[in-house]
């Protein structure tokens, strides 16, 4: 697991109680700042459907087009897919591709922005895993051995525990 220097890792878990229950976090007494989260992950692929999307010939559709629509619409709604995570009001959701012909994959970023109590980097994390899923489910047709892999957090900026970059 990255560690970072900037800030040490928490030694507790904050979503159980103290007789060990799941509960939401309370983030009631919490500064309202501006926060930020980075997340990356990279689906690898035959050379053959990295040269399908590329070419923009998928049966589907454009399919980076589609995967960067789903990304978006997975960091909107990360509270309902995890349950203990807070609905948040994101202020931006920005998702990039990085095509890697030489190693026949995709690399799917995604940084979200809010002014909040609470942090952004599970509706990163989330985008990241959708857009990869629908890349997946877009060409799985072709490719059904397609493997996503390092989807993880690259950094964290904001709130009580600062600015958190991995190593």
């Amino acid at each position: 697991m990255p560690d970072s220097k900037l800030n040490p890792p928490q030694q507790t878990l904050t979503h159980f109680d103290a007789s060990g229950q799941a509960h939401m976090v309370d983030v009631g007494d919490k500064a309202v700042t501006h926060r930020v989260a980075t997340a990356s992950g990279t689906i690898h692929m035959q050379p053959a459907t990295l040269q399908t999307i590329q070419q923009g010939d998928a049966k589907k559709g454009d399919v980076l087009g589609i995967a960067r629509i789903a990304a978006i619409q997975g960091a909107k709604r990360t509270s309902d897919l995890i349950p203990l995570c807070h609905p948040i009001s994101l202020t931006k959701v920005a998702i990039s591709f990085n095509i890697d012909a030489e190693n026949a994959s995709v690399t799917c970023t995604a940084t979200c922005d809010t002014t909040g109590q609470t942090g952004v980097e599970m509706e990163a994390l989330t985008a990241v895993s959708v857009g990869l899923l629908t890349i997946y489910d877009m060409c799985k047709a072709i490719d059904r051995g397609m493997t996503m892999r390092e989807i993880k957090l690259l950094e964290k900026q904001g709130g009580k525990s600062g600015h958190w970059i991995a190593s």
